[in-house]
């Protein structure tokens, strides 16, 4: 086993422990006293002012407290999650949200203050989620022999709507071409912008993502992406959420230089490819796509050819 993966199991907090660590004293105790089964299986937590703070189990959400989140409490939550730096976190205020210590996200709500048409910063918080990040080893194992040719994993399209576990499919399959577990091994180059992958830790990513990959975060993942092709000679790489035309027109250029291609999106079903003109290109440089749907709280993996 990798260092940096021995050191991945020596983490003491679950999962939800370490993404509740950022609440306020009050809340974080109202959150540790839901049962444990029950933590090991909630997706979000969720603060809204004037009413209590709720845990997201599938598509029920239960109470954790009766006590109303007050505007005092989201602040207080920011000022814990950004460690009393809020000015150093703006770049991320500005897209809504904050990446946590773990690869956990605090997405947050309130006033938009604008400067000269963008989003300045937020303000009079109105609402918060925490998403927790989950390591799931094994979560490729049913897709990864329909990715592979001859044992060589293709470039591949994961797509689905938010909160299916895009995130945590892409980790797995980086992990597993990197340990070259059910596939040809291969060096990995990550583009980790938001930190959500790998969650690196003064160096070493507290999330397993192999040890043939290399990790490069705090930047955005077309630049991460070309840096990684200039730099470390991937033979895969990967990034989570394509969201802007630089994101494709990077996994294009890195599929022009025969790099093996991860990505994630954010869709439903393969029209919403053809559907939305930032997705019309994948299709003629990735080569499998797989869709992840819910059905009555159970994930299913569908795998298709694109090219």
């Amino acid at each position: 086993m990798a260092q940096n993966e021995r050191q991945v199991g020596k983490m003491d907090k679950t999962p939800y422990r370490q993404a509740v660590s950022a609440l306020p004293p009050r809340l974080r105790e109202a959150a540790l006293a839901l049962p444990e089964p029950l933590q090991n299986r909630t997706e979000e937590v969720r603060l809204r002012a004037g009413w209590p703070m709720t845990a997201v189990l599938g598509a029920d959400e239960l109470p954790l407290g009766e006590t109303p989140v007050s505007p005092g409490d989201l602040e207080q939550l920011l000022e814990l999650a950004s460690r009393a730096s809020v000015h150093a976190v703006l770049p991320q205020l500005r897209r809504g949200y904050l990446s946590l210590e773990g690869g956990h996200r605090l997405g947050l709500c309130g006033t938009v203050s604008l400067e000269d048409g963008e989003v300045r910063t937020l303000r009079r918080l109105s609402s918060a989620a925490i998403r927790v990040a989950r390591q799931v080893p094994g979560a490729a194992g049913e897709v990864l022999p329909g990715l592979c040719r001859e044992g060589v994993l293709r470039s591949t399209l994961i797509l689905a709507p938010p909160g299916l576990g895009k995130t945590t499919l892409l980790r797995d399959l980086i992990r597993c071409v990197s340990e070259g577990e059910g596939a040809v091994p291969l060096r990995v180059g990550l583009a980790d912008e938001r930190g959500e992958v790998a969650a690196l830790a003064q160096g070493l990513p507290q999330l397993a993502v192999g040890r043939r990959t290399d990790v490069l975060e705090g930047c955005s993942k077309a630049r991460g992406l070309l840096l990684l092709l200039r730099s470390m000679n991937p033979q895969v790489l990967a990034m989570d959420e394509i969201t802007e035309p630089e994101d494709i027109a990077a996994l294009e250029s890195a599929a022009g230089c025969g790099v093996t291609l991860l990505a994630t999106a954010h869709g439903e079903r393969r029209e919403d490819l053809r559907r939305r003109p930032l997705y019309r290109s994948l299709p003629q440089f990735m080569e499998k796509l797989v869709l992840i749907h819910r059905q009555e709280g159970i994930r299913t993996y569908q795998v298709e050819e694109l090219l």
